[in-house]
């Protein structure tokens, strides 16, 4: 799923070997801003062209496409053998994962443009409700969903003041979110009840998504400020603050630093503890799409066409690779891989350099 887990870390697991190469590119029908998922051998992400689709990891080659009524901006979820996409069409869509057929859609009062997260059913379910678990996702109608994952069924919604753009982190039976009412929400899973309400502020309206660990909420805002919050009091533990430019990317944490982008054109790198930044490293275009950290490096895309691997111990550039247009899709880091869309309507997939090439060339 979107950032790796329900908790929405952005870490992923592994490492990424000294060198990546192109290893193949898709050409799709329009640009591709959604974010790829891998699971069990298949890439799935949505696009401007209005459609699912699904590639074979190892080759790129195309197995299945659905087509929607309008652009996917949204991430897919995978979980068993279903695939879960929201469209701007108003419709989050459950499809089976080999054949690519629907199973069924769930329409919303507007569009769909964060990604959808499951979590298991609590005990003492909904009478009629499956043992499939829930489905939770937001929409621009200003409502959290959560359906039954298996028959589509609302089982209850929570109403906000504004636009839901992110994807929900769930961690110990409560989600937590935030959306353009300046408002960062935590919910009981069990009820879609209101368990707090903090306010962040005039005009910091949350684009991206929020990621969990160890008890706070790490999240970027409107607002001009990338903050962490206390899921047990409520309160801003730290703020770190730009004068003047937003931050919309989501962030990824790490056991001892927290890494997003900016509208700065900056990727930040600043401590977990604190807030305080550690490095920060310069691009020429803004940075919408979250980075993923991956053992001691992270991988992000720019606005400016570039994609790059630093290291996360003080931002110095390990790798890069210009792709021409911007990069508005978040990396997945999947087996040594790392997978992007772009906004050249290609989605790139770069691996290790092949053992024995670099021998050759010499």
């Amino acid at each position: 799923m979107f950032r790796g887990n329900s908790g929405q870390s952005g870490v992923a697991s592994g490492a990424l070997a000294e060198e990546l190469e192109l290893t193949w590119s898709f050409l799709a029908e329009g640009a591709i801003v959604s974010s790829p998922v891998v699971a069990d051998g298949r890439v799935f992400f949505g696009c401007d062209d209005g459609k699912l689709h699904a590639l074979d990891f190892e080759s790129g080659e195309e197995l299945w496409a659905l087509a929607t009524e309008d652009i996917i901006e949204a991430p897919p979820m995978v979980h068993g053998d279903t695939v879960y996409v929201g469209s701007s069409d108003f419709f989050m869509y459950a499809v089976d994962a080999q054949s690519g057929q629907l199973k069924w859609k769930f329409e919303a009062a507007d569009k769909i443009t964060g990604g959808a997260t499951w979590v298991a059913s609590p005990t003492g379910t909904n009478k009629g409700e499956s043992d499939a678990g829930r489905l939770l996702f937001g929409s621009y109608d200003t409502r959290l969903y959560c359906l039954d994952a298996a028959k589509g069924e609302e089982l209850w919604q929570y109403e906000t003041g504004n636009y839901i753009n992110g994807t929900p982190a769930v961690d110990a039976g409560v989600v937590v979110f935030g959306g353009c009412d300046a408002v960062l929400h935590v919910v009981s899973v069990a009820t879609g009840k209101a368990l707090a309400q903090v306010e962040l502020g005039p005009d910091s309206h949350v684009a991206g998504s929020v990621a969990l660990a160890g008890g706070r909420a790490y999240l970027g805002h409107y607002g001009n400020a990338f903050v962490c919050v206390d899921l047990k009091e409520h309160t801003t533990v730290w703020s770190h603050n730009h004068k003047s430019q937003p931050f919309f990317s989501s962030p990824a944490v790490g056991d001892e630093r927290v890494v997003f982008g900016g509208r700065d054109k900056r990727l930040h790198c600043v401590q977990r503890s604190d807030g305080k930044e550690i490095w920060s490293f310069p691009t020429r275009r803004k940075v919408d799409g979250s980075p993923v950290i991956v053992g001691e490096k992270v991988v992000f895309g720019s606005g400016d066409g570039w994609m790059f691997v630093l290291s996360l111990k003080d931002g110095s550039e390990l790798w890069s690779y210009e792709i021409g247009r911007p990069i508005m899709s978040s990396p997945a880091v999947v087996d040594g891989h790392v997978l992007v869309g772009a906004n050249d309507s290609r989605l790139y997939c770069f691996g290790p350099t092949p053992k024995g090439t670099e021998d050759e060339i010499k």
